[in-house]
């Protein structure tokens, strides 16, 4: 059980010498039991006691690394069962599948789809980051190990989904630089799947009937000396899968039981399918209820966007506005003589502000403030959406340097400040718009 921040500071020296940056040892005790610094930042505490702290305050999900290089990962090492408690941790990664035993055209069409993804939303890049290969025995060994030649000549990290330890093994010896993730040891494989896991050095996926034998396979695993593992949640039905899914969580957040401490995979495209639309549905359920890897039969644009937009929100710090970077974005193919239209840094009002820009195909620049990340009202109501910090923003981002004309679109919520910014901004045409994004076409192209 994680330590409280008295038994922390019980092991500390107590002389608040602020070596760690903190005014006492109590501070710098309570900042290491939520979290938010690391215990060695202490330079006094001995190895015994750093060890000791580590053991007590290590999240009650374990932490795992799979992949290499850019395609390492990081799953697990969740601390609460509620977004809203703290904050999620490491987000929910997506994989597409192929198998041994699918037509051809089926598989190239799930090796494209997992290509096709790959755009930047806020700063973060959205991709498919796994492929899932699923060995079906008697359905052609070597057609299995020819789709993880190709596989590895993709940048996705891998999983291998097979449950027989000599193709297993074959398997690992050409992926092996990637570390992929080797799921399948069940309770009769169990000792030979742990031998290659170990052997190679990768994430092994733990399989069961039900949640019991998943749970008895999972401490066997670890009485062998393996804690680098991952729970399969199974296929035998939508219902199971999500009450594992939950009850595996529950029991390690919520009753501090370690042998389920590990992140899990979702097979939705195997719980749906040929189910394109209930598939979207099911992955949409597992970013929230708790799936760390979400298998899908493939993944088109129509269903990434909505799918990362919600792991995004999920997994963001609660606390923390959703922010986009502030500065010039040119919409429409604007240039240097489109008009210009400010706003604030809150991701929704950026994009139903840029999207009601560019249907209607006015170009303009927009101009995106630093606010703190609220909105339009909220930001002006704070003292962070004022004329000042308009016209400081205009100046720090060069922008009368940049661009020539001198028309600015001001929100129509913030109207009140069009004569403070007039004054702020000599020789700037202050026009106010609309007070909602969805009346910015029409009002855009009115006044083109």
């Amino acid at each position: 059980m994680a330590l409280k921040g008295i038994d922390i500071f019980k092991l500390t020296p107590k002389t608040n010498c602020k070596d760690c940056g903190f005014p006492t040892c109590m501070a710098f005790a309570m900042k290491v039991a939520a979290g938010a610094v690391p215990m060695d930042k202490c330079p006094h505490l001995s190895p015994e006691v750093l060890e000791q702290l580590s053991d007590a305050a290590a999240p009650p999900m374990k932490t795992i690394r799979t992949g290499t290089g850019d395609r390492e990962y990081v799953l697990g090492g969740e601390t609460v069962l509620f977004r809203h408690e703290k904050t999620f941790v490491n987000k929910t990664l997506f994989s597409v599948s192929v198998c041994n035993a699918a037509a051809d055209e089926e598989n190239d069409a799930a090796f494209a789809s997992a290509e096709s993804i790959d755009y930047e939303r806020i700063g973060e890049r959205m991709q498919v980051e796994f492929l899932y290969i699923n060995y079906v025995p008697g359905k052609g060994d070597d057609r299995y190990h020819d789709l993880v030649r190709r596989a590895l000549q993709t940048d996705k990290a891998l999983i291998l989904s097979c449950g027989v330890p000599e193709m297993a093994e074959r398997a690992l010896e050409l992926a092996a630089d990637r570390k992929p993730i080797l799921n399948g040891a069940d309770s009769e494989n169990l000792e030979a799947m742990n031998a290659l896991a170990q052997k190679y050095g990768v994430v092994l996926g733990v399989k069961g009937r039900d949640l019991d034998e998943l749970y008895d396979n999972t401490a066997k695993l670890e009485s062998l000396g393996n804690k680098n593992l991952i729970i399969d949640v199974g296929i035998k039905s939508i219902a199971d899968a999500f009450a594992n899914a939950v009850q595996i969580r529950r029991a390690a957040i919520k009753n501090q039981d370690r042998t389920f401490g590990y992140p899990t995979i979702v097979n939705v495209g195997r719980l749906a399918p040929g189910d394109r639309l209930m598939q979207s549905a099911l992955a949409s359920l597992f970013v929230l209820k708790y799936g760390s890897i979400i298998v899908m039969s493939a993944m088109d644009h129509a269903q990434a966007l909505p799918l990362y937009g919600l792991r995004q929100n999920i997994f963001t710090d609660p606390q923390k506005p959703m922010k986009v970077e502030p500065g010039i974005y040119p919409l429409n193919g604007a240039d240097e003589n489109a008009v210009c239209a400010v706003t604030v840094d809150f991701a929704l009002t950026y994009f139903v502000v840029s999207g009601e820009i560019e249907r209607s195909g006015v170009p303009v620049n927009l101009l995106i403030a630093d606010a703190g990340g609220y909105s339009v009202l909220t930001a002006w109501a704070a003292g962070k959406f004022s004329a000042s910090s308009i016209a400081k923003f205009i100046k720090e981002h060069e922008v009368e340097s940049r661009i020539k004309s001198r028309t600015l679109l001001l929100p129509g919520k913030v109207a009140v400040l069009k004569g403070e910014l007039e004054e702020k901004l000599p020789g700037w045409k202050i026009v106010v718009a609309p007070g909602e994004a969805m009346q910015l076409v029409k009002f855009l192209k009115d006044c083109k």
